[in-house]
């Protein structure tokens, strides 16, 4: 099983859909369960062996500097500044790619979160890597073991693992859960500026580099209000 010693959360977003909990603060402060959703990024990390994470703010961002200021123990956070402007999750990564390294990398939205039912859901995307054969590895969400995601889903998946795209079709069967294991070097070239992860993807998708592994535990989506309370209530049940 591969080691990954860094992680980057994606916690820059703008958090439109959770106001009015983002009035005052960034997406990533909001509790679900007693702690801050980029805490929740953060624990799984340190869980399966992260030593180094990367956090990248914007949106309150001295409020972002200070909560992480406090924050102790593994894994030890580095601040990725992007005050000057909104870059979305492709040009976050662009951008942070000085302090990831070189080495695959896990790389986790901070709006996902699950209680792991059985093996470590992230030690089962270590144990599922093979570089050899893939760029990115994307932790996939059955539909019907989801909460507070309302779309049609995002990925249809082959018997070896590989993945595509819904398209125009009415459905796909799985959501993309929010953490993937992801090589930098795919990185290298591209610019510091505003576009998603997905047009990575849907460059490599065609080529078989990017896999997708189903998640065991049920999966909760926390991107707006009414989520947020879904997922309360589940986390006390």
């Amino acid at each position: 099983m591969i080691e990954i010693k860094t992680g980057m959360a994606l916690a820059a977003g703008l958090g439109t859909r959770m106001r009015p909990l983002t009035n005052d603060r960034p997406k990533a402060l909001v509790e679900v369960g007693g702690k801050a959703l980029v805490d929740w990024a953060l624990d799984r990390f340190a869980a399966t062996g992260v030593d180094r994470a990367v956090v990248n703010i914007h949106h309150f961002a001295d409020r972002m500097e200070q909560h992480l200021g406090g924050w102790s123990g593994a894994p030890a956070v580095t601040v990725s500044d992007e005050r000057d402007e909104v870059l979305e999750t492709g040009g976050g990564v662009a951008k942070a790619l000085p302090l990831l390294g070189q080495d695959p990398v896990f790389i986790s939205n901070i709006d996902a979160i699950w209680v792991d039912e059985g093996e470590r859901e992230l030690d089962r995307m270590r144990a599922a890597w093979k570089g050899d054969e893939m760029d990115v590895l994307l932790l996939l969400a059955p539909l019907e073991r989801t909460l507070g995601f309302d779309g049609p889903g995002d990925f249809y998946l082959g018997e070896d693992g590989r993945l595509d795209w819904r398209g125009d079709r009415p459905s796909a069967p799985y959501a993309y859960a929010g953490v993937q294991i992801h090589n930098p070097k795919i990185m290298s070239g591209r610019p510091v500026a505003r576009y998603s992860m997905t047009e990575v993807w849907r460059e490599l998708i065609p080529q078989g580099r990017v896999r997708g592994l189903p998640m065991t535990s049920f999966w909760m989506h926390v991107g707006d209000p009414e989520a947020r309370a879904q997922a309360e209530a589940r986390l006390i049940s």
